[in-house]
């Protein structure tokens, strides 16, 4: 069994243009109640004050940096320069809750032929004050069963159990074994990478006491800045592929049913409306008929139903209708 003291941890923290963030994921960090072994940033070609102000953290902190190639590949450079059997990610403009390993490590000293283990996280929009779980307590427990770990990724991601990059703690040797992160995929390569390793490792631990904080109004995001959904259908589409090599169709249909159904109506609500019929073409046998009939009715006249749509939106949060925040629908 393993014990927590010994569990030795490396932190990848992908950093671009993140000086105004990067303390605060930082501290996070160091705030751990178990320590990490190292902390590696990857300054992905940062134009602003990133290496200064982790200079600021001397020796404790490792700082590579490498020409702007996207997350997926700053990620990578973290792993193959990671010295711990462990990797743990947390992107620059987030931060980790002060138990976030200790919890795991707890986990995983139950649980000790588990390669991979995630756990709840808040969302917050910070400018506005409102921050709210990903899951409930109760609703998470419910999720699992009163369970630690889940049998299989694909049918707990589709219930709802979906650990965000920030909570993931997983074996290095995974990630090699997986082939690292697509550096092809400017988003998404975060889903892309769990399915992957999920195909080969279904079980996961989720702790479901949040161990993350999640920052949804940060501008210079990946959500913010690559919003083509061609992305989001290369992605479904490779792993369509994917899931019958590894004979996984019937856990991972489901899942691409429900991306394709969220990517789409998050379309409605600006410019690529009018992008949704060719979007959700190619996917005539994973959507059933009567949902594309209505995206089909929707986009019509893609500009009356996006200012449909936002104005529902408006009423929502001005009578507060929506009961937590959720994750972007483009993440």
């Amino acid at each position: 069994m393993q014990k927590t003291e010994s569990l030795l941890v490396s932190v990848v923290i992908p950093a671009y243009n993140s000086a105004r963030y990067i303390r605060r994921a930082l501290d996070s960090v160091l705030a751990q109640t178990v320590p990490v072994r190292q902390i590696l940033v990857i300054d992905d070609g940062s134009t602003d004050d990133t290496a200064q102000v982790v200079s600021e953290y001397g020796g404790r902190v490792e700082y590579i940096y490498q020409a702007n190639a996207g997350a997926g590949a700053a990620r990578n450079t973290g792993i193959q320069a990671a010295t711990s059997e462990w990797i743990a990610f947390l992107d620059a403009d987030d931060e980790w809750l002060p138990h976030r390993l200790e919890s795991q490590a707890e986990l995983l000293k139950k649980h000790s032929e588990l390669v991979w283990v995630g756990g709840n996280f808040i969302n917050c929009v910070c400018r506005t004050e409102q921050r709210a779980p990903s899951l409930d307590l109760r609703e998470c427990e419910e999720l699992l069963m009163g369970k630690e770990v889940v049998e299989n990724y694909f049918q707990a991601l589709f219930g709802g159990i979906d650990p965000c990059t920030d909570t993931i703690l997983i074996r290095r040797n995974v990630l090699i074994e997986a082939g690292l992160f697509s550096t092809d995929l400017k988003r998404g390569n975060d889903y892309d990478m769990w399915w992957r390793i999920a195909y080969r490792h279904p079980r996961i631990g989720f702790v479901c006491d949040p161990l993350a904080v999640y920052h949804l109004d940060i501008e210079n995001s990946i959500i913010h800045k690559h919003t083509d959904p061609t992305m989001h259908a290369d992605l479904i589409r490779r792993h369509l592929h994917l899931a019958e090599q590894y004979s996984m169709t019937r856990l991972f249909q489901p899942v691409a049913e429900q991306f394709l159904r969220r990517w789409a109506r998050a379309m409605l609500f600006d410019e690529r409306a009018s992008q949704i019929r060719r979007f959700i073409q190619p996917f005539r046998s994973v959507l059933p008929w009567s949902w594309r009939f209505r995206m089909y009715l929707l986009t019509i006249c893609p500009a009356l139903t996006r200012k449909g749509c936002r104005m529902i939106s408006r009423i929502v949060r001005r009578f507060g209708l929506r009961k937590k925040l959720v994750r972007s629908p483009d993440y």
